[in-house]
């Protein structure tokens, strides 16, 4: 079973993260190779290079792994409950201890 507090702020901090290097990437590489396009079409309201853009673009990228977490555990745990692993069962009397 997956703790959902725990991926949705693994996930979030994830693409926080994934945020700032595509950024950096950008600052570093030609304009055709940038992944500003990409960015400016997922993150509503992101503007490329500016600081509204960059702090709104951590906010954005932080709140979608936030959600994928948030979808993704429910579903992964309901699965697991319903067709993961069953603990085995001993006999009675039978010992786990060797």
């Amino acid at each position: 079973m997956l703790n959902t507090k725990l991926v949705a702020w693994s996930l979030g901090i994830w693409t926080t993260i994934t945020f700032l290097v595509c950024v950096i990437y950008g600052l570093v590489t030609p304009q055709s190779l940038r992944m500003s396009g990409f960015l400016e079409m997922m993150l509503p309201a992101f503007k490329w290079l500016t600081w509204w853009g960059f702090l709104l673009g951590l906010v954005e990228a932080f709140l979608y792994g936030v959600y994928a977490g948030l979808v993704f555990c429910p579903i992964y745990n309901f699965l697991h409950r319903r067709w993961g692993p069953r603990p085995t069962m001993m006999p009675l009397g039978a010992s786990s201890k060797n």
